[in-house]
């Protein structure tokens, strides 16, 4: 399994099989291979060359997937980059990385990186690579995940990571070149990029790249494609599920659709199903995983309020607090192994060590195995707060809201939302004789934040709680806030 000549395999078996296609473009293999080789042109006179880097900061589209492949046809790295990043946090991502060349669909500001449009990306002469073949233990992504530092790390995933996770997909899915997904989630994560895309264009499926999700519209795109599958989160199903009762829309063609990135209550995924006669397979995994790790299995038993059986090749351990494995269903750290664990953190040995320490990806989640070896998720990541599926790290907001001298102490924790599961809330104290409106934090925090990191309210105290050992008491912070229960 080669994603570097995947382009040229599926050209070459059927060129006028339809392979991918957008809001704008409709490519079948032929045209896909054309657009991938006219790109891998640009990137090379723009001095790309293996073991570069290649940044893209697109909305979801046709392109941004030619883009993937022509970095690899190069044996260049792809980092994709949230559009809805600020200048100042892609710049980061960019430098961090390395990037020579960013593909970008606007103008912005950067030095020492080539900005490359869309529309100059495909405008050359086909390349022609003989062998685009790849070793596998070239980086193929720089996934970048936020840490509970604040600092963005990058996930080193390469092409044995990549190739695996997207086998174990097909295999737990059983996708064929039948199968047809409807990708709605972004594709800076890598949900979308492994199960949205890679996953059916190596089975010999397509792929169908929705623009900007609405509820309104979803259905009809639905109809329209055929889409045999998707992948979604709690907070995408929740808009479907509560739309008025008139649409009824015709779901035959779905087979399945996946929920993750966020934990979802039974309720709503029984209201879900039973309305639109959509199976949903619950999964849970991480960036460092390279997706998915555990799932629900469309063909066997699905418990609900579980995140499923490890995948094929993969193993799941639930480590007790002296490291050793947790027995009788007790629980722990839920740690991962497989060909799908990444390589580590780019240029944070420290960090690597402690992640993979003893051959296991440490997820800092705390879970249980059932009597079945489902895994039950008990709590996640000590502070993160996952808003529609979008995770979002206190520390980060918190180190913005430093930066105003007046702030003695800031502390984020989630407050729950009806439709995005969580929002970020602050409290802040001042130094003492200080003066700040919330209105002025929220300013500063806009300036230098993404829109959906921003906290939706803001308290200001005249001192934050503390525990015991002097520490910032987020619990008590958490059991301040309305509806908070305290067994959720």
């Amino acid at each position: 399994m080669n994603l570097s000549s995947l382009p040229d395999l599926r050209a070459a078996q059927n060129p006028g099989a339809p392979c991918i296609c957008d809001d704008d473009a409709d490519l079948n293999n032929a045209q896909f291979l054309q657009a991938v080789q006219r790109a891998a042109a640009t990137l090379q006179a723009n001095g790309i060359a293996a073991g570069d880097v290649v940044a893209v900061m697109l909305p979801n589209t046709a392109i941004l997937v030619v883009s993937l492949f022509a970095a690899w046809r190069l044996g260049a790295t792809v980092t994709p980059i949230n559009p809805s990043l600020a200048d100042a946090e892609a710049a980061f991502q960019i430098r961090d990385a390395g990037a020579k060349v960013l593909i970008i669909d606007r103008p912005i500001d950067l030095d020492a990186v080539t900005v490359v449009s869309p529309s100059a990306l495909t405008s050359l002469a086909p390349l022609t690579v003989t062998d685009p073949s790849q070793r596998e233990d070239l980086l193929a992504l720089l996934i970048y995940t936020s840490g509970t530092t604040g600092r963005p790390k990058g996930v080193m995933l390469d092409h044995g990571n990549i190739g695996a996770m997207c086998q174990m997909v097909i295999d737990a899915f059983t996708v064929t070149g039948a199968d047809h997904s409807l990708l709605i989630l972004p594709l800076f994560h890598v949900n979308g990029i492994i199960l949205g895309v890679l996953s059916p264009l190596l089975a010999g499926g397509r792929a169908t790249i929705a623009g900007r999700f609405s509820p309104k519209t979803f259905f009809d795109r639905i109809e329209r494609s055929g889409a045999t599958y998707f992948s979604a989160v709690p907070t995408i199903y929740t808009m479907l599920a509560d739309l008025p009762a008139d649409v009824r829309p015709d779901t035959s063609s779905v087979r399945f659709a996946v929920c993750g990135a966020a934990p979802a209550s039974v309720e709503l995924l029984e209201k879900f199903e039973t309305r639109y006669e959509i199976p949903i397979v619950e999964g849970y995994g991480l960036s460092e995983g390279s997706c998915a790790s555990t799932v629900n299995p469309l063909a066997g038993k699905r418990k609900s309020g579980t995140v499923g059986l490890p995948l094929p090749g993969q193993r799941i351990r639930i480590a007790n607090p002296n490291g050793g494995t947790a027995t009788d269903g007790r629980a722990g750290e839920v740690l991962i192994a497989g060909p799908n664990v990444m390589r580590g953190y780019l240029n944070r040995p420290e960090e690597t060590a402690t992640t993979l320490a003893g051959g296991w990806l440490h997820t800092g989640d705390i879970g249980r195995l059932d009597e079945d070896g489902y895994l039950v998720l008990v709590d996640r990541a000590k502070d993160m707060i996952i808003r529609g599926g979008e995770n979002i790290y206190p520390k980060e907001i918190e180190n913005v809201v430093y930066q105003l001298p007046e702030v003695a102490e800031a502390a984020v924790v989630g407050r729950t939302d009806p439709v995005y599961g969580e929002e970020p809330v602050l409290f802040v104290s001042l130094n003492s004789g200080a003066s700040l409106e919330p209105d002025q934090i929220h300013s500063h925090a806009r300036h230098k934040l993404s829109k959906y990191k921003l906290p939706v309210d803001i308290t200001v105290l005249d001192e934050l709680p503390r525990n015991a050992i002097g520490k910032i008491d987020k619990p008590a912070l958490r059991a301040s806030l309305p509806g908070h229960h305290q067994n959720a």
